[in-house]
């Protein structure tokens, strides 16, 4: 790992017990949040909706200043903001909310390169409807959090960030 690297925190993201730890450069623990991976379990598979494992790096960081619950399509915010209203409107929608953390994979023939690609599945951390369970997979594959805890961790990384799912 490079020098500029070292000095960043790292993201740990635990599928068995459904957290998202956030740690410094010496090892200690800052934040730990509750967070919602694949609902289809762990796996690398393009279009198999699971949470893909291994070593990965938060490659671009979407949403800086948007409201929370803003509501993003295609990674570009729509001007809406995130309400019952608007779910019973649009009910099948997978709400990408508040920021996106776009992830990497950094392992080729695990969660990079083709038929196995993190960042061309679009997997991302990012936040969802306050109403959805935390703790128990629910994802299409990406991790989910809780709008507030999702604003806080973008707050505390930038690109680059290393990221484990395991």
């Amino acid at each position: 790992m490079n020098a500029h690297l070292s000095k960043l925190p790292h993201i740990d993201i635990s599928l068995g017990d459904q957290t998202l730890r956030l740690i410094d450069p010496a090892g200690n623990l800052v934040r730990e949040y509750s967070v919602s991976t694949g609902l289809n379990g762990p796996g690398e598979q393009d279009g198999s909706g699971c949470t893909p494992r291994g070593e990965h790096y938060i490659r671009a960081m979407i949403g800086g200043g948007q409201p929370e619950r803003s509501v993003f399509r295609g990674r570009r915010p729509t001007g809406e903001v995130y309400s019952p209203e608007l779910a019973e409107e649009f009910p099948n929608r997978d709400w990408i909310l508040s920021r996106i953390l776009w992830l990497c994979g950094r392992e080729s023939g695990t969660n990079r390169g083709p038929g196995v690609d993190t960042f061309r599945r679009f997997i991302y951390i990012h936040g969802t409807p306050d109403s959805e369970p935390m703790g128990i997979p629910m994802s299409h594959g990406c991790v989910r959090m809780r709008n507030a805890d999702v604003i806080d961790l973008y707050a505390r990384v930038s690109p680059g960030t290393a990221v484990v799912i395991r």
